[in-house]
């Protein structure tokens, strides 16, 4: 798959996935935060399917999703079904164990603290770490240093976040 073809891949899940939350949350409007969250499906399965790198990426953020119980409407239930669908029907690339495990731990790790790090803490250096989900962004940066997969997917991972963010800020201006 091209570079940029993933690159978009990875804008357009993170764009979707927090829209498509906000949607439900704020909204309660099933109806498109569950269109918003099958966008965000198919974004994040066909770059899993084709890279190695987002295959980690996506199925650790899932998984750890799924642990810190955090896959709570049925947004997020029609989503899990056809992004599974979709990988199961193209396949996923061949993982390490161990890679993955720690982008696991790494993903749990961030929706942990961020849900109740500034319950325990008034630290802002702390709080801010875990408001943008930083355990991530750094275990992605070091496995691609060390070459569990490509650099570039660090990049495309940042591109996620942005977009997520981006995602943020118009949903706020929309409503």
């Amino acid at each position: 798959m091209s570079y940029i073809i993933l690159a978009i891949l990875f804008f357009l899940s993170g764009f979707f996935m927090k829209y498509s939350d906000d949607l439900f949350d704020v909204n309660h409007n099933v109806l498109f935060a569950s269109v918003f969250g099958i966008l965000c499906a198919f974004a994040s399965a066909i770059a899993t399917v084709s890279d190695v790198g987002a295959a980690y990426i996506f199925i650790a953020i899932l998984i750890g999703n799924l642990i810190a119980l955090k896959v709570d409407g049925i947004h997020h239930i029609i989503t899990l079904i056809v992004f599974v669908v979709v990988c199961l029907i193209f396949g996923v690339p061949d993982l390490s164990l161990i890679v993955l495990l720690i982008c696991i731990i790494a993903a749990l790790s961030d929706e942990i603290g961020h849900e109740t790090i500034s319950k325990v803490t008034d630290n802002g250096f702390i709080n801010l770490f875990f408001e943008y989900r930083f355990v991530m962004k750094i275990v992605i940066f070091l496995l691609a240093i060390f070459g569990a997969f490509n650099v570039l997917v660090f990049i495309y991972f940042i591109l996620f976040e942005v977009a997520y963010e981006i995602a943020g800020i118009v949903f706020e201006k929309l409503n």
